[in-house]
């Protein structure tokens, strides 16, 4: 195969003004280096060598630009990833939550939902679950459609089980899942107070207002304007003394509004919300 010509900064810039002229997704604000390999990638893994190559289909074949946000958008996930913030999670966090009538929690940048799932998992045991409303979005709609089925490979469940045992799950893990040929499908009791539904966290605004927001290792793929942006959208709707869990990796310190959250869990990226 003939290698694939790289993009000049030129060409680069031009291609993500197709995207947005054409589809309306800005990813002018995305981590410039990190977006230039995801894109390379891309036209390897689809056989387009060139820039007009690359232009061409993505103005012309709606299916082309499907795999390209596929290829190009955070689907690395899994349950009960890092157990040590779960266990914060249901530990410090939900008693809190607790105390309101009606919870709503937002995981922002969900990929296909493994961490949604094991939040309302671990609601369902604190009994919290039924008066919860989780909204679970994601810039990618196929992310979403796959999520949305709650189905998994079975192979993957024995890792799965053991995230569970680590952040001290309360029964067997095999009790929230059905499992049916090469498939494990999420039991309907802890997918049904779930909405899943697409959001751009660069263009969109504020939908609802939230005790709980989650974003983790989304915002380590933007630039620092669209993470200081972000940030005041999560302010933005957050209740007063809300709580906000970012990635391991990610950080608010340089933010304009970092004075506005107090950590609760550095180690963790866990804060709360005080003015």
């Amino acid at each position: 195969m003939t290698p694939v010509t790289e993009l000049t900064d030129k060409e680069f810039d031009e291609i993500l003004q197709v995207i947005y002229n054409r589809y309306g997704y800005d990813f002018s604000q995305y981590a410039r280096a990190s977006m230039e390999r995801r894109v390379n990638r891309f036209m390897n893994d689809s056989g387009l060598q060139t820039f007009f190559d690359l232009k061409y289909y993505l103005t012309n074949d709606r299916a082309t630009f499907d795999f390209f946000l596929e290829k190009v958008t955070v689907n690395v996930t899994e349950m009960f990833r890092d157990p040590e913030f779960y266990r914060t999670l249901k530990e410090k966090i939900f008693p809190r939550l607790s105390t309101y009538p009606l919870i709503r929690i937002w995981h922002a940048g969900c990929s296909t939902g493994e961490e949604v799932y094991s939040t309302a998992i671990l609601l369902h045991e604190a009994g919290l679950l039924n008066r919860t409303r989780i909204y679970a979005t994601d810039i990618n709609p196929g992310n979403l459609e796959k999520a949305r089925r709650g189905i998994l490979p079975l192979s993957i469940m024995k890792d799965y089980t053991a995230g569970y045992i680590k952040v001290g799950g309360q029964t067997e893990f095999s009790n929230y899942y059905t499992a049916n040929y090469n498939n494990a499908i999420i039991s309907n009791e802890i997918r049904e107070n779930i909405i899943f539904s697409q959001h751009n966290l660069v263009t969109d605004q504020v939908f609802n207002e939230f005790q709980l927001i989650c974003c983790r290792n989304v915002m380590i793929y933007f630039n620092k304007e669209l993470q200081d942006k972000v940030v005041h959208l999560f302010n933005e709707s957050l209740v007063p003394f809300g709580f906000l869990a970012l990635g391991l990796k990610e950080s608010l310190l340089f933010t304009k509004i970092r004075e506005n959250f107090e950590p609760l869990d550095m180690h963790l990226k866990l804060f709360r919300r005080v003015k």
